[in-house]
């Protein structure tokens, strides 16, 4: 399970955006929350797959909102969701390609992915302006520091002729820090941030703590 925060600012407000950053695993979806998400989303999407002759190979990613009525689905889609899967694909252990081969060769459901205790946390780095108009081309510091404890992923950088990384896109980067609890992952993330640096970069500084709560 993973969060998104999807608005701009801290707290929640202002303009939605692609995800401003991630966390996984989520502790508010307790063992009966995940199971009826299971059985009143998961496994009636896979029985009209198969209803319909719907041979589907890949990711299917099912983004979720808790109401006070149960789960509800808000949207599929085919790839894993962003900034979701820099939070998610860490914490799997056992093999990513061993599970793409299989869903190619479809034994995918002789798998059993491992995933490793603890918390991630996805912080992304973004250009003023954004969601809106933002400028491009500044240059990036401070990224083999951030990546001496963090996974650092790049969304929206270029690497100029003279190898100087300089930003291309809205949101930038993605700085994923881990820890046995939430909040070191979360501390771990932000000590990662802290080394990186270019014109009119920002970040929430919440990211992991508007934790949801069910209810």
């Amino acid at each position: 399970t993973s969060q998104d925060h999807k608005p701009v600012g801290d707290g929640d407000r202002g303009p939605n955006t692609g995800g401003m950053g991630a966390f996984c695993p989520v502790p508010a979806v307790d063992e009966a929350l995940a199971g009826a998400i299971r059985r009143e989303i998961v496994e009636p999407t896979l029985a009209g797959l198969a209803g319909e002759g719907l041979e589907y190979r890949g990711v299917l990613y099912f983004g979720v909102m808790v109401t006070a009525d149960g789960p509800r689905l808000l949207e599929y889609n085919v790839r894993m969701g962003d900034p979701e899967t820099e939070a998610v694909l860490p914490a799997l252990s056992s093999s990513l390609v061993d599970l793409i081969l299989a869903c190619l060769d479809g034994t995918v459901g002789r798998q059993h992915p491992v995933f490793r205790p603890g918390y991630f946390v996805d912080v992304v780095l973004a250009s003023a302006g954004y969601p809106g108009d933002y400028e491009a081309g500044f240059p990036i510091t401070g990224l083999e520091a951030a990546e001496a404890d963090c996974l650092v992923f790049h969304s929206g950088t270029r690497r100029l002729p003279d190898g100087t990384i300089v930003t291309a896109g809205g949101r930038v980067l993605n700085v994923v820090g881990s820890g046995p609890s939430l909040e070191e992952a979360i501390a771990a993330a932000y000590r990662g941030v802290e080394h990186i640096s270019f014109d009119g970069m920002f970040c929430r500084a919440d990211i992991g703590r508007r934790k949801w709560h069910p209810g």
